[in-house]
C-alpha cells in the first residue's frame, strides 16, 4: 500500500502533496500562489519545496500550471488523506469528538499512523466510505470515489435535498453550520435565491437562514 511511500517522508512533504491533491481535485492549478494560500506559507517556501518534490519524483513542474502530482506523488497524498479521514471518523464515532474538533486532531496524527493501526481502525469502523464531514475515504487500494454530488448553491428555489458534505477546514464554520442544522444527513430546502449573486435563503431544522453563495457552494447535497 501507499504507506510504504509515506513512511520516509516528512510531515511537511506530506502536507504539500495533500494540498496539491486537493487543488487538483477542485479543478484548480497548483500554482505557487495557490499552494502558499492553502498552506499559509510564503511563496519562496513553496518554490523551494516544489524543487525538492520534483527532484524526488513526486511532482512535475508545468509552465503556467505550477506543479502536478506524479503517480507516486498521488499515491503518497491519497495515503495521507486516507489516514486523515479514517482518524476523523474514529475520533468522532469512538471518542465522541465534535465535527469542529476532529480535523485538527487528525492533522496531527495522520503523519504517524502505521499501516497496521490504519487497517485495525478501518476494520473496527466497519470499512467506512466517508469521513464525518461527508468526504470520501480512499479505499485500501487508494482509489477515491467520485461522490457525484451537487452543491447547495446549485439547487433551484423550492428544491429539497439532503446534506452530504460540509467543509472541514474551519471549526468556526462547522459550529455555525451545526447551529443552522446543516450537517451531513440533514434535510434542506432552498427557499429563495436573491438576485445579482445575493445570499440564499435555506430552510433546515424548521427554520430559515441566509447563507452566502460561497458557503452554500462548499456544502454538498444529494
Amino acid at each position: 500500500m501507499g504507506n510504504e511511500l509515506t513512511e520516509r517522508r516528512s510531515s511537511a512533504v506530506e502536507d504539500y502533496l495533500k494540498a496539491i491533491l486537493r487543488l487538483e481535485t477542485e479543478g484548480q492549478h497548483a500554482t505557487t500562489k495557490a499552494i502558499a494560500e492553502r498552506l499559509d506559507v510564503s511563496a519562496p517556501s513553496v518554490t523551494a519545496m516544489a524543487k525538492k518534490l520534483a527532484a524526488d519524483g513526486l511532482v512535475e513542474r508545468k509552465p503556467y500550471r505550477g506543479v502536478v502530482l506524479t503517480d507516486d506523488g498521488r499515491r503518497v497524498a491519497l495515503e495521507v488523506v486516507r489516514h486523515h479521514r479514517l482518524l476523523e471518523r474514529y475520533l468522532a464515532e469512538r471518542l465522541g469528538l465534535g465535527l469542529d474538533e476532529v480535523h485538527d486532531e487528525a492533522e496531527r496524527l495522520e503523519h504517524v499512523l502505521s499501516e497496521e493501526l490504519e487497517a485495525r481502525i478501518d476494520a473496527e469502523l466497519g470499512f467506512p466510505t466517508h469521513d464525518p464531514h461527508g468526504d470520501p475515504i480512499p479505499d485500501r487500494d487508494l482509489q477515491l470515489a467520485d461522490g457525484g454530488e451537487r452543491s447547495l448553491a446549485s439547487l433551484e428555489p423550492g428544491e429539497r435535498a439532503t446534506v452530504t458534505r460540509v467543509p472541514d477546514t474551519s471549526s468556526d464554520v462547522l459550529r455555525y453550520l451545526a447551529q443552522l442544522s446543516l450537517l451531513p444527513g440533514a434535510a434542506v430546502e432552498l427557499v429563495l435565491a436573491a438576485p445579482f449573486d445575493g445570499p440564499l435563503t435555506v430552510r433546515a431544522g424548521g427554520s430559515e437562514h441566509a447563507l452566502s453563495r460561497e458557503l452554500a457552494a462548499a456544502i454538498g447535497v444529494a
